[in-house]
């Protein structure tokens, strides 16, 4: 890596609140052991990332400022940044970097040719760089130019986060210790039916949600597993779970040597709605089996309570991990095969 320019794909996809100020830095936090990594190899550091949906144009809420000014406070050096992420002004910038130094390149949403998967767009990246190091996790699942072209163009690696993702997902997909107990709430999503009913084979039960339980009867999808399925009997739409379904997850929580957690089981922004969500969650920390805990609103949750150092690993990647432990194709890790 000395003196070698290092491309850092991270996710810097934090977020935001009505002003623009970053509401949990997790993500970036996340990524500095592979940042101080590359910093004491003398590496010259370029990274980049997403920031939100600017749909290809360029939006000033979604600027990387904030995200620069946060790497500055966390590793207590200063930062450059690019106004844009590619082109021969940026290109000019990367050659002049010194060692230990780093740059940020603009939001790469700005561009359209990013989740476009452009291969001109990819090659201009590349040029900043002379390796590629994945270590946005959460973008895995994304066919995007710098997640799934670049690492095509230049020698390529894992960061440490990429390498932590897989290695505690696996602990969940390979010889789990039983009993395995997966823990599927939310919003109604195909993706998380698919999740049902792939993890249900490896489980020895699977507690889903109310809403999650409408969608399967609503769109009569038929589970392999339906005898490990674990649900509300009824008031599927209800804010929260009652008291006879909590007790039931609990009781069957308790028993679990592994855990798998992704979704709020009611609208635990409101108060009064939040008791089914923490009692889940409280019996995950009291059963003290290995948990895994992932997906925006449950990070939120956990984050709003406080309890989020209560859990063996709490994942950056909310449709990543879905798509992951669902056993389908993640383009940001094919290509580094």
């Amino acid at each position: 890596m000395k003196g070698k320019r290092v491309l850092v794909r991270c996710d810097f996809n934090v977020p935001l609140d009505a002003r623009g100020e970053i509401l949990n830095d997790f993500k970036i936090k996340e990524t500095l052991p592979t940042i101080r990594y590359l910093i004491e190899k003398k590496a010259k550091i370029i990274l980049m990332s997403h920031l939100g949906e600017p749909q290809g144009k360029v939006v000033p809420a979604l600027n990387l400022n904030k995200v620069r000014d946060r790497i500055e406070k966390l590793l207590d050096i200063g930062i450059m940044k690019s106004f844009e992420s590619v082109g021969r002004d940026v290109e000019n910038q990367a050659s002049r970097l010194k060692r230990s130094e780093i740059m940020l390149l603009e939001n790469l949403r700005f561009r359209k040719e990013e989740k476009e998967n452009n291969v001109k767009f990819a090659r201009q990246l590349s040029l900043l760089g002379d390796i590629y190091i994945n270590d946005a996790f959460a973008s895995c699942h994304r066919a995007h130019a710098s997640v799934a072209l670049v690492p095509a163009l230049l020698p390529s690696g894992a960061g440490f986060l990429l390498k932590k993702e897989l290695d505690n997902l696996n602990k969940i997909l390979k010889k789990p210790k039983k009993p395995l107990i997966a823990i599927v709430g939310g919003i109604k999503s195909e993706t998380k039916s698919r999740l049902v009913d792939s993890i249900s084979s490896i489980a020895d039960a699977v507690i889903i949600s109310g809403l999650i339980k409408k969608e399967l009867l609503d769109k009569n999808i038929k589970l392999k597993h339906q005898g490990k399925i674990i649900s509300p009997e009824d008031n599927l739409d209800a804010l929260d779970i009652d008291e006879k379904t909590m007790g039931a997850f609990v009781k069957k929580i308790a028993s679990a040597k592994t855990i798998f957690w992704n979704g709020p089981f009611g609208r635990f922004e409101d108060e009064k709605y939040k008791k089914g969500t923490l009692a889940i969650a409280s019996a995950i920390i009291a059963s003290k089996a290995f948990s895994v805990v992932g997906g925006g609103e449950t990070l939120e949750f956990l984050f709003k309570e406080g309890i989020t150092g209560k859990f063996s690993h709490v994942s950056t990647g909310g449709g990543a991990m879905l798509s992951y432990l669902a056993g389908e194709t993640m383009p940001g890790l094919e290509v580094l095969k």
